[in-house]
């Protein structure tokens, strides 16, 4: 009887584009706007260089001048600055045995690409959280000073008075947002760890809405729900994240040489061992953080411990242009 193998059903240039759009689609953080993908970031995902300058022009300041007959105006400056965000490389290998019940579906190219894509899914959203993790964390520089680069974008309660005052609230989420002031109707969705949605769940304080495309999805405070068990939590204190659309710019690289799927057969296991080989290339950027690349081992990309270290961001917009605020706290 035949046997169905990898190469038989899996077609690369037809295969990672499918992965690649089919990622997206499962992925929250795409669906609820926090993350976009634009052509701009798929070209500098696709550069050989380790880390990308992304100049841009400071917004205007200053205070309008009086209109006055035959006095000269005073000419002011623009400035500019740089974001630099940089390529992260990832790749996992999967034995046909994790795959035989894909392959036996009506079109296995496309099980075995749910399977995939939905595991990428997964990833972005960890590899995300350990980027937060470093964006809102603190490092002690060569005078010995603690620095928090994003120390205006932190409201932590979890050390206040009394044990209420510590947990997660209705007012509290809102003193979160006032972090941005005028802006804070910028923040559109929330990732949270499981358990923060369980006690506001027990408190009623989670609805369900539909999108224009009337799909349901789970909100806080008109607020998109996104539910992530990597969301920091030490001692009983809980890090929640308040995001804007586009806050994350995500990059589908594909350098020169690069080969994003291979299958590969091993004959002389048994009846055969097929395997596929999954690799990205791609740019995860908080929009207006640059990557200082201060601590980092390896040109190709940087690892989990340094995306989480702060040493490796610092900020370059002005504070109410980031949208992203995080919210330390503990729950009941």
């Amino acid at each position: 009887m035949p046997t169905t193998k990898l190469s038989d059903v899996i077609i690369p240039e037809l295969y990672t584009p499918y992965v690649v759009n089919r990622t997206m689609e499962l992925s929250a953080l795409f669906q609820s706007g926090i993350i976009t993908n634009n052509a701009e970031f798929d070209r500098l995902a696709s550069e050989a260089a380790p880390i990308h300058n992304m100049p841009f022009f400071e917004d205007l300041t200053g205070d309008s001048e009086d209109i006055i007959e035959d006095a000269d105006l005073t000419a002011k400056k623009i400035t500019s600055n740089k974001d630099v965000s940089t390529t992260i490389r990832r790749a996992n290998l999967w034995a046909s045995t994790d795959l035989a019940a894909a392959l036996a579906g009506s079109d296995p190219m496309a099980a075995i690409g749910n399977l995939e894509a939905g595991y990428w899914a997964r990833e972005y959203q960890k590899i995300l959280i350990q980027e937060l993790t470093g964006v809102f964390g603190s490092y002690t520089n060569t005078e010995s000073a603690t620095i928090t680069p994003l120390a205006d974008h932190i409201l932590d309660i979890s050390a206040l008075s009394t044990a209420a005052a510590q947990k997660v609230s209705a007012s509290a989420f809102i003193d979160a947002l006032q972090l941005l002031g005028d802006a804070q109707g910028q923040l559109t969705a929330v990732a949270m760890h499981s358990a923060t949605k369980t006690y506001l769940k027990k408190l009623n304080l989670i609805t369900t809405e539909r999108d224009s495309t009337d799909v349901e999805f789970e909100a806080y405070q008109g607020r998109r729900v996104i539910v992530d068990d990597g969301c920091p939590v030490a001692n009983d204190v809980y890090t929640t994240y308040l995001f804007g659309q586009g806050a994350i710019a995500f990059g589908n690289g594909s350098p020169v040489g690069f080969v994003p799927t291979e299958v590969d057969r091993d004959k002389k296991k048994g009846s055969g061992v097929d395997y596929l080989i999954s690799r990205k290339t791609f740019i995860m950027h908080p929009r207006g953080i640059k990557w200082t690349n201060l601590a980092r081992e390896h040109v190709e990309t940087p690892t989990k411990a340094e995306l989480m270290n702060a040493i490796n961001y610092e900020r370059v917009y002005e504070p109410k242009q980031i949208r992203i605020v995080a919210f330390k706290h503990k729950i009941g």
